[in-house]
């Protein structure tokens, strides 16, 4: 048993008493390594879960009430035998835990009350998909207490993104709670939204000499709302075009024969963005071939393309004027790195995190290097977790 879980079920028994059998529950963070901004269209991307993690112990109760305690925030108590989603409740964790609630018990589940202690080391705010992993934590934990048939990886992420989209009121896809329920490096394809099809695959970057490094900027996410919002709206925009609601269902073939109209008619941006998606969706097939031939140089060579292609053509990298922190760290990451290793933009853009991969011999002079202009602990080095979230008794 693990020193964190020790001191789990210390804080459960202090918080809630002791004498009942305990379940835990584990849910990693992730780190999207290709695929910026395809995933929405019906694209492709390769995602991996992460050695940060969501940890929780758990017990039934005999009551009809969750109670939920999680280092760092105020404990918070739910009534269970209400699971309508609530205008108050919206972007809380309570919203969150009552939508997973409402998905369980659809799968045939008596609903019955908890008390679940929780704690995370995935650093808030840097984008690595807290929110994702405390939706499938607490979708584990109910899965293990209340009886019935298991939930597949693909349908507790579904069942996470609804609650997220519904509860929450965050419209999000569903990359982050797949990957996280898979765990390792997983190639997702979401041509068919209801049923994505992944592969997993066990890769280890340190094996081929490189660490997976992401810097956080530290900014306030909410200011880049609308900009955010405007990249799958300018990209469904250019679908709509042919009668279609995502790129991937227009060949690129019949998206190069109309460049000009759409020019003219929608701006150069929303076809700078289509073509982005067209070029990233094609770079994140080759690049899980290269990682499963284990062919770290071409993936390497396709990670610099994949981030060009963000910074000049999807542009969810700077925004313009006088505050470009993310264009600011690429440009520090680079300068650090040299020709060595590779840099991209880092999920949704703007001010969130940059991904680097670093030879190992240079990670302590590119953590110091991009500490120092970002802020301590800003930067870190991340491995692959082969473990998706699960629960289990102890």
């Amino acid at each position: 048993m693990s020193t964190v879980v020790s001191e789990l079920i210390d804080r459960f028994s202090d918080q809630f008493g002791e004498g009942r059998t305990l379940a835990h529950v584990h849910a990693p963070a992730r780190s999207e390594i290709a695929g910026n901004h395809t995933d929405h269209e019906g694209g492709h991307v390769v995602a991996g879960a992460l050695d940060v993690s969501i940890e929780g112990v758990a017990a039934l109760n005999g009551t009809m009430t969750a109670r939920v305690a999680s280092a760092g925030y105020e404990p918070f108590e739910l009534d269970l035998s209400d699971l309508a989603p609530r205008e108050d409740e919206k972007v809380s964790t309570a919203g969150l835990v009552r939508g997973m609630a409402a998905e369980l018990a659809a799968t045939g589940r008596e609903v019955q009350g908890f008390d679940l202690v929780m704690t995370s080391d995935i650093p808030g705010g840097s984008g690595l998909s807290s929110s994702a992993a405390l939706e499938l934590a607490v979708g584990r934990v109910m899965e293990t207490l209340w009886p019935g048939s298991p939930v597949t990886p693909t349908a507790m992420a579904q069942s996470a993104q609804r609650s997220e989209n519904i509860y929450f009121g965050k419209p999000c896809g569903l990359m982050d709670q797949l990957s996280e329920a898979l765990g390792g490096i997983a190639h997702i394809d979401f041509a068919d939204p209801a049923n994505p099809v992944s592969e997993k695959l066990d890769f280890d970057f340190a094996d081929k000499g490189y660490a997976l490094c992401l810097a956080y900027m530290g900014t306030d996410h909410s200011v880049s709302t609308a900009d955010y919002a405007a990249v799958p709206g300018e990209m469904q925009a250019v679908a709509a075009e042919f009668g279609c609601t995502r790129l991937c269902e227009v060949p690129a073939e019949r998206f190069d024969e109309r460049v000009s109209e759409l020019r003219a008619k929608l701006g150069d941006r929303p076809v700078l963005r289509a073509l982005h998606y067209y070029i990233e969706n094609r770079l994140v097939v080759e690049r899980f071939e290269a990682l499963r031939t284990g062919d770290i140089d071409t993936f390497l060579d396709l990670t610099r393309r994949s981030g060009a292609s963000s910074g000049m053509y999807l542009q969810n990298v700077s925004c313009g004027g006088n505050d470009q922190p993310a264009m600011v760290a690429l440009a520090l990451a680079e300068h650090l790195l040299g020709d060595a290793g590779a840099v991209r933009i880092h999920g949704g853009g703007f001010g969130g995190s940059i991904q680097a991969f670093v030879p190992l011999d240079m990670v302590d002079f590119f953590v110091r290097g991009m500490d120092g202009w970002l802020g301590e602990g800003n930067c870190r080095t991340y491995r692959i977790a082969s473990e998706g979230a699960y629960a289990q008794w102890l």
